[in-house]
């Protein structure tokens, strides 16, 4: 249906503007799937969140991870269904679970700083995780998301350390450990992802 829907709309911008060629079309329809296919995801989510009590949770772990999201990327499932699926899982289970176990003293030092350095690794080797999609190939946009991931992460897990709230110190630092599990290989191995970058070819990005 989502389907339909953007490619009527990407045909009628067609018709007013016929300048558009086939593969600017493609990127059109392309982005409009994402926001139309956006819109139904965030309201089951907030709905989901709301039954469950911990709506304003869900929403702090929705903003909370927005950036280090938006510059690390990671995989996208094949199906709208199957988005809306990991979608509300992510934003409703991790907090939701984040209510019921207590990091405190060392073992929160410790546990954050042993995130931090694993996550730092991951994100050197794979961030920006673009997909075949949405390749990524331009060096500098690379550099700039793989920088901006590195400070999300870092400012993120800091935030944790500090905070005094525990529900949301562990939301923190659980968002960002999943977060980073979605960029990795082994993900991408599993879903039936691909790199965008390696799909065409450019394999020599630089590392920060």
């Amino acid at each position: 249906m989502i389907e339909k829907i953007c490619t009527f709309l990407t045909n009628r911008i067609r018709k007013e503007m016929p300048e558009i060629d086939d593969e600017r079309a493609e990127v059109i329809n392309y982005g409009l799937q994402n926001i139309v296919g956006e819109i139904p995801k965030i309201f089951i989510t907030l709905g989901i969140a709301y039954l469950l009590g911990i709506f304003e949770l869900s929403l702090f772990t929705f903003i909370a991870l927005f950036l280090y999201k938006g510059a690390s990327g990671g995989i996208h499932l094949k199906t709208h269904i199957g988005c809306i699926i990991l979608t509300t899982a992510f934003y409703c289970l991790i907090p939701f679970v984040s209510q019921y176990f207590v990091l405190e003293g060392i073992v929160k030092i410790l546990t954050t700083i042993l995130v931090w350095v694993w996550g730092m690794i991951m994100i050197k080797l794979y961030a920006p995780a673009d997909t075949e999609s949405v390749p990524i190939i331009e060096e500098k946009v690379r550099r700039k998301k793989k920088i901006v991931s590195y400070i999300t992460y870092t400012l993120g897990l800091f935030t944790a350390l500090i905070i005094q709230n525990s529900v949301l110190a562990n939301i923190l630092i659980l968002a960002n450990v999943i977060q980073t599990i979605t960029i990795t290989k082994f993900i991408y191995k599993i879903t039936k992802n691909k790199y965008g970058y390696e799909v065409y070819g450019n394999t020599s990005t630089e590392s920060v």
